[in-house]
């Protein structure tokens, strides 16, 4: 199976979780996540590439598309976005209202 293949079921997972969850989700939710995936990819790309730099891992040239930001793959970018939209659907879905009629 391909770091791609099993990114997408990551991925998947956390769009239906948040996808359930948007309903219950507050103004400016949007551009919450959209900052907070912003942030987290750009950590993963830089502390990723540090480690992959320093030998701590790499990853097997079959199993990736072979496009990498800095050192990292891109398909480990999957994880931060899932991570993103899985916690805030959950969050969703899982707290408690407080608008005021």
């Amino acid at each position: 199976m391909t770091y791609a293949a099993l990114s997408a079921v990551f991925l998947a997972v956390a769009a239906a979780v948040a996808a359930l969850g948007w309903r219950r989700a507050p103004h400016g939710h949007g551009l919450a996540l959209v900052v907070s995936a912003l942030v987290l990819v750009v950590l993963t790309i830089a502390f990723d590439s540090i480690m992959i730099a320093t030998g701590l891992f790499d990853y097997a040239d079959a199993h990736i598309w072979g496009v990498r930001l800095w050192l990292a793959p891109v398909e480990d970018l999957a994880y931060p976005i899932a991570g993103v939209l899985l916690l805030s659907g959950l969050w969703n879905l899982m707290g408690e209202r407080t608008d005021v009629d």
